[in-house]
């Protein structure tokens, strides 16, 4: 498994949402801006994240997006499996052989790739939009103040 360009770009354009909204409709252009990304692409991530619930968008000169939840309660994992799809390791074959279930591939499937799977699906689903908003303003702060004469 690989997280495309969807995924990455997608879930850092929420993370810069929860970060700057502050209750407040944020516009793409800005999101764009700040994460260095064609405002065009982020248009058809965000469409997908909107049909998905994830956020709301509202049109005209106010408008832009908000959440569409509070941070807390937004996974990471739905995010990717919004954008991504399924986040298995290994495509299953619906060919499978008459000998399946006594098979190697089979052995590997049960010990290793469904495995791996549920290591992922579990760590994604551990984390929210809300810890990876911490994480950042923590980031911050070990920073400190940055002073430009």
């Amino acid at each position: 498994m690989k997280i495309s360009t969807k995924g990455r770009y997608g879930l850092r354009a929420l993370l810069d949402l929860a970060v700057h909204s502050n209750g407040e409709h944020v516009a793409l252009s800005n999101i764009a801006e700040r994460q260095d990304i064609s405002e065009n692409y982020l248009e058809q991530v965000f469409s997908t994240l909107r049909k998905a619930g994830i956020i709301k968008s509202v049109k005209g000169a106010q408008g832009g997006y908000i959440l569409a939840d509070r941070t807390s309660n937004i996974k990471v994992g739905k995010i990717l499996r919004v954008l991504e799809g399924d986040l298995s390791v290994v495509q299953e074959n619906d060919d499978l052989p008459d000998n399946y279930y006594e098979s190697i591939q089979y052995c590997l499937k049960l010990n290793v790739w469904d495995k791996l799977n549920e290591s992922i699906n579990t760590m994604v689903d551990s984390i929210t939009l809300e810890d990876l908003v911490q994480a950042y303003k923590s980031m911050g702060n070990e920073l400190g103040d940055m002073y430009y004469i």
